[in-house]
């Protein structure tokens, strides 16, 4: 066990802060489960796969800073001991999930190892449990400050209105916030999108 634990060190340290690396530890002991970094993916930071024949299965971007790996890898543990509990009968993000996360990501929280900001935000969304960290904005706003910066992008709630902006290979002009979201016009075709005031673009001189 000691050598098992050891080979889990050596992997989490290149993706964990220091100072929770042992909680994730204990959670692949006590739970035995397929574990594997994922590349990076734009539709989810991480998923939790039952497999009923055998092992389950968590996948979390190897590209998160530290502090979304932490809360990633919390979420989907949280969907793993949710499931052995209710075997699927019950909502991926209902209230057994949420109370689940919720007891598993407060003693992070209580640690006092977290930065004051990330703290402070982790515990506000505990109120109002979003289904991840990418649909709580205020929590997402705050973990992007820990992102390695990506020269020449901003994000797009930074950019005044009407400015035009590159993401993804096409050009767009930002128009109104519409709750998370601007309504944007590409302008190539001058369909309209709406993109989440988030999203890293690259401003259009």
């Amino acid at each position: 066990m000691s050598k098992k634990k050891e080979k889990y060190r050596m992997v989490l340290s290149k993706y964990l802060p220091a100072n929770f690396i042992e909680i994730v530890v204990e959670l692949l002991v006590k739970h035995p489960v397929k574990f594997r970094v994922a590349k990076p993916r734009k539709t989810k930071l991480g998923d939790f796969r039952a497999n009923r024949d055998g092992l389950h299965q968590i996948t979390v971007n190897g590209d998160l800073n530290p502090y979304s790996f932490l809360i990633t890898t919390i979420h989907e543990f949280a969907h793993l001991v949710t499931f052995q509990e209710y075997k699927g009968r019950v909502k991926p993000h209902g209230k057994e999930w949420q109370l689940t996360y919720s007891k598993m990501i407060y003693p992070v929280i209580e640690s006092g190892n977290l930065p004051k900001d990330v703290s402070d935000v982790l515990l506000n969304s505990l109120i109002n449990v979003k289904a991840s960290s990418c649909t709580d904005q205020n929590l997402s706003r705050v973990l992007i400050k820990y992102d390695k910066p990506i020269q020449g992008l901003i994000l797009l709630e930074e950019l005044p209105s009407k400015s035009v902006f590159n993401l993804s290979g096409k050009n767009f002009t930002k128009g109104n916030l519409r709750r998370t979201r601007y309504v944007c016009v590409d302008n190539s075709n001058n369909k309209r999108y709406l993109i989440s005031a988030l999203a890293q673009v690259k401003k259009i001189e």
